[in-house]
């Protein structure tokens, strides 16, 4: 029975003492996977636009001038009162036709306005969009490199511990029969 122990005893510390290879120590590297652009969101849909200011009725009372004589006494009145105040009514004709023009203008200055905001606010949406996903990417690589040391980090814990651990038990091992051999020859000493 001893003999048998002795040479399982030998066999463990041989195998203990074998130099290992790397990749027996750690396991296949484990594959480290890199991601894909991450699924964007949908975008909120757009409440519809306010309503464009309509300048029909301006563009049709602009000119003063243009409003129907009445037939008899009042027409009358009202062509006598137009030679006389003609160069102010042409002056008003003139100004609101102009203030008509600009209106006009400034509406379609606005719509081009808001147009090329919305043009350049989507650019930059897009960049910063981009920028995110690259790194939500890194950050993905990163994190998948991280296990994937850790993971490393425990095998090779793993390791060491069961080597310390087989390591210690063949020292008791040793011990217990070291001790029993040495009872063997106290009590041999003993008899004599």
């Amino acid at each position: 029975m001893a003999e048998e122990l002795r040479r399982i005893r030998e066999a463990v510390r041989e195998r203990a003492l074998l130099e290992r290879r790397p990749e027996e120590v750690r396991g296949p590297d484990p594959a480290v996977r890199v991601p894909g652009v991450p699924p964007l969101e949908a975008a909120p849909l757009a409440g519809p636009p306010p309503p464009r200011p309509d300048g029909a009725a301006v563009n049709a009372l602009w000119d003063v001038g243009r409003v129907p004589v009445p037939a008899g006494l009042r027409g009358w009145l009202v062509r006598v009162a137009r030679r006389l105040l003609g160069p102010v009514l042409d002056a008003q004709v003139a100004f609101n036709s102009r203030q008509v023009q600009l209106d006009n203008e400034i509406l379609a200055y606005l719509d081009a306005r808001i147009e090329a905001t919305h043009r350049h606010y989507d650019a930059v949406l897009g960049v910063h969009g981009r920028h995110m996903q690259d790194v939500d990417e890194r950050h993905l690589i990163l994190q998948e490199e991280l296990v994937a040391h850790v993971h490393d980090l425990v095998k090779r814990i793993d390791l060491v511990l069961s080597e310390a651990e087989r390591g210690r038990l063949s020292l008791e091992f040793a011990l217990r029969e070291l001790r029993a051999r040495l009872v063997r020859l106290e009590e041999r000493l003993a008899r004599g």
